[in-house]
């Protein structure tokens, strides 16, 4: 596949399932979830009995096609409260290439295959 997108989310720790599920809702064929130290002005350090505490992140990435980008970021936004400071960061790049992974490689399906039709 050639012209794709990786959506980037980071989000706090215990989201990124959220992040991924309504991304997938939203027409992305799968991803990743990684984890991540968050650092940024609306980062609070906590500390424990003097331990200081990082705040955790997950980084989810999902490659899609980019007919479909900007509905899985809209979903993605709207579902982790991503408006709001503090709450996470996303961001599109555009992929030249891609290789490995079978839904991109194929074909996209048609509308009647969706549909259970074809």
């Amino acid at each position: 596949m050639s012209d794709g997108s990786l959506i980037i989310t980071i989000v706090n720790k215990g989201w990124g399932e959220q992040a991924m599920r309504s991304a997938m809702k939203a027409g992305a064929e799968g991803g990743t979830i990684i984890m991540g130290r968050g650092v940024g002005i609306h980062e609070e350090k906590q500390n424990i009995l003097g331990i200081p505490i990082e705040p955790e992140k997950e980084i989810v990435l999902s490659v899609t096609y980019p007919d479909k980008t900007q509905a899985i970021l809209d979903s993605v936004i709207n579902t982790c409260e991503l408006d709001q400071p503090g709450s996470g960061i996303a961001f599109v790049i555009p992929v030249e290439k891609v290789v490995g992974v079978c839904h991109l490689n194929s074909p996209k399906p048609t509308e009647s295959e969706v549909a259970g039709q074809g």
